[in-house]
């Protein structure tokens, strides 16, 4: 059953009708079709990635999405950092359950911005290690794409399973990306901060992956003062991911490569991507939890999507012309553009009276 089918064609034009969604959460049918389109376009993405990066993915695996411009407070070093975790994980026991991940990072850094540029740099390394390790096959990618644009977030987006929005709490001015992950049916793994905020408020704060230090937290520890080495040292899984960078392991030809990454995450890292890691390899831990029971996962993802009609920029932009510049709406209508020339004319001479 597709969305017009259950709930009409008037979402389109009032995205806020998407609520009625909410009625077929438990609807066996609904569940299985809206995870069947998930699929496909997983399906569809894997093909793709699998011909531009040859790197075979199993379709099947948790697609952990990371889109967004590299810069240290939207944290893609917090994520590899778990990425790392992970293949450690694997490494020690290569024979326990694992849930398949595909871990997926894209965006581009500001041309003098050298810290982002390492970040890809550390992010493509460990993507170089873990999918050539034969201990780990299929149980984990890492995938970076190149050049991440419009066309490519038309493929991405889709086929995601799981929304990376893990900026440091107080740094987002806003964020919609989280918004166009979270109305194609992905999971949101996020601290409270820019419109995950709104979004935890609509859908619910059960119905996402929060974790990590709140805004007032932050200040706290703003004020006490941040000492990234108490984490290193009371954190062992952290301390070996840390110890594997600075020693070279996803560098051995240049085992000083990512000093500078590791000399600012010790020394002066503003975004405290220590201070969060623990609470995000637990909230991670649910997130694969929940993965393994298909029918309570795409639940979630239903309720999500019903929940997304806020977001919508017709009801933004009616707002505004209401409560801001005082214009009523019109049932005039305007033509389209491949209409006769006289018949566009009228339109604007009506709208020049009224």
């Amino acid at each position: 059953m597709t969305c017009f089918q259950v709930i009409g064609e008037d979402y389109v034009k009032d995205l806020s009708q998407l609520k009625k969604l909410n009625e077929f959460v438990d609807d066996a049918t609904f569940i299985r079709d809206i995870a069947k389109v998930k699929q496909d376009n997983k399906l569809k993405f894997a093909q793709y990635l699998e011909k531009e990066y040859r790197v075979k993915i199993n379709p099947s695996s948790m697609f952990d999405v990371h889109v967004k411009r590299i810069h240290e407070y939207k944290r893609q070093l917090l994520n590899c950092l778990h990425i790392i975790a992970l293949y450690n994980r694997i490494r020690k026991n290569p024979t326990a359950p694992f849930v398949p991940r595909t871990v997926i990072i894209g965006g581009k850094a500001a041309p003098g911005y050298h810290m982002a540029k390492m970040i890809i740099k550390l992010i493509t390394s460990v993507a170089d290690v873990v999918n050539n390790d034969p201990a780990v096959g299929s149980k984990l990618k890492v995938i970076f794409l190149e050049n991440y644009r419009v066309s490519l977030a038309e493929k991405v987006i889709p086929a995601t399973d799981l929304s990376e929005q893990i900026s440091t709490a107080g740094t987002e001015a806003s964020g919609t990306g989280n918004m166009k992950f979270m109305l194609n049916g992905a999971l949101t793994i996020g601290t409270m901060d820019g419109a995950n905020v709104e979004m935890a408020e609509e859908a619910g704060e059960e119905n996402l992956f929060i974790f990590g230090m709140r805004v007032e937290d932050v200040s706290e520890m703003d004020k006490k003062g941040y000492d990234a080495m108490s984490y290193y040292k009371k954190i062992p899984e952290l301390k070996q991911v840390m110890d594997q960078i600075a020693s070279g392991f996803f560098s051995p030809r240049n085992p000083e490569l990512f000093k500078d990454l590791t000399d600012m995450l010790f020394k002066y890292d503003r975004f405290k991507v220590f201070a969060d890691f623990e609470d995000y390899l637990k909230s991670q831990d649910k997130v694969s939890k929940l993965y393994q029971n298909p029918v309570e996962w795409t639940k979630m993802v239903i309720r999500n999507i019903a929940a997304t009609g806020k977001f919508s920029s017709d009801r933004t932009i009616t707002e505004y012309a209401t409560e801001v510049w005082g214009v009523e709406p019109t049932d005039l209508k305007i033509p389209p553009p491949n209409e006769p020339r006289e018949a566009i004319e009228e339109t604007v001479k009506a709208l020049k009276k009224m």
